[in-house]
């Protein structure tokens, strides 16, 4: 094994503050090994159990993730009687810790082995939504690294997806993570999310508003997309309104659907990741915040905790950190 495996202290890494991340002055160094030790309660969400994951002895882990936090000036996990639940600042940094592990890997693989030496068959779960804004280039990517490796893709719904995943079926799931049951058999991790926007044809009355409100939408007939557990989603976003929506017309299609809006037969609540400012047709579609509605739509990794694992696993996640980054908004707010 390389230096580069054996020596993670001698690397140090340079971060940004997590509440501005746009700042170039950089403000905390650390090691790889901190890292790495952080992710591993991330993903056990106790001490003890990362103890062994890592293997490492419990005071060890418990000074070097106090020193993380007190290098980064934020506080990465709530500790409760049960373990670790990580915070929102610490969601954050998951995210910025998986990609300078996967860039290292990338970089370790690199001055090993050729990947012409890996082969052998990695299946994978995906649900339609998914498959289809995510899963393509996803592919692509690994195949073009690992071109020996034989690729299976099962698509289906969420719940399916998750039994196979639980049960051994499948290797590894790339899936919307916001309805998943089984959380404690399973590893996950966001990769990248998406918020949720009014979309409103052309010249809507309600483009004038400075903000837009479920009391503004009363009257507004809503098209539904009823695919990958979406239209339980929008339902549950408005609940908190006061009536519940006028819907009108139900698709499974995303193409259907902004077709619908932009030939002014209602308005929609999407995820920003399938919104496109204009339909097939060549009409267009304006997207708006409603006020009330900060939840995002997670996608990401899901693979099953413990016990023996397809080994290709391991050579999937870097790959798909890089593939999938977290995305800007496209929507105006």
């Amino acid at each position: 094994m390389s230096d580069i495996a054996n020596n993670e202290d001698m690397y140090n890494v340079t971060m940004t503050p997590l509440d501005n991340p746009s700042r170039s002055t950089c403000f905390a160094m650390m090691s790889l090994r901190q890292i790495r030790y952080f992710i591993a309660i991330a993903e056990t969400g106790s001490v003890s159990a990362a103890a062994q994951a890592v293997p490492i002895s419990q005071s060890t882990l418990t000074t070097a993730i106090k020193q993380l936090e007190d290098d980064l000036g934020v506080t990465l996990f709530s500790r409760h009687a049960k373990g670790m639940e990580l915070t929102h600042q610490g969601h954050q940094f998951l995210r910025q810790a998986h990609l300078v592990l996967a860039s290292v890997d990338n970089a370790r693989r690199s001055l090993q082995q050729s990947t012409e030496a890996v082969t052998g068959e990695l299946t994978i779960g995906v649900t339609s939504l998914v498959a289809g804004y995510y899963l393509a280039d996803l592919l692509a990517r690994f195949q073009r690294i690992y071109h020996r490796v034989k690729l299976r893709v099962v698509e289906d719904d969420r719940d399916y997806i998750e039994h196979l995943l639980v049960s051994g079926e499948i290797d590894v799931g790339v899936l919307i993570l916001s309805n998943l049951k089984y959380l404690s058999a399973l590893n996950t991790e966001v990769l990248t999310f998406s918020h949720y926007r009014l979309w409103l044809p052309p010249d809507h009355e309600l483009l004038q508003l400075d903000s837009i409100g479920f009391k503004d939408l009363l009257h507004e007939p809503l098209i539904l997309l009823n695919v990958d557990e979406m239209e339980q989603r929008i339902r549950n976003l408005w609940a908190p309104a006061a009536s519940k929506p006028t819907v009108s017309l139900r698709s499974a299609s995303v193409e259907a659907v902004r077709s619908l809006v932009s030939a002014g037969m209602g308005v929609a609540l999407m995820p920003d990741m399938t919104y496109r400012p204009w339909s097939v047709e060549g009409d267009t579609v304006e997207a708006r915040r409603i006020t009330e509605v900060s939840e995002t739509l997670d996608i990401g990794l899901a693979w099953r905790r413990g016990g023996a694992r397809n080994p290709l696993i391991d050579l999937f996640l870097p790959v798909a950190r890089e593939s999938l980054p977290v995305r800007h908004n496209h929507a105006n707010s």
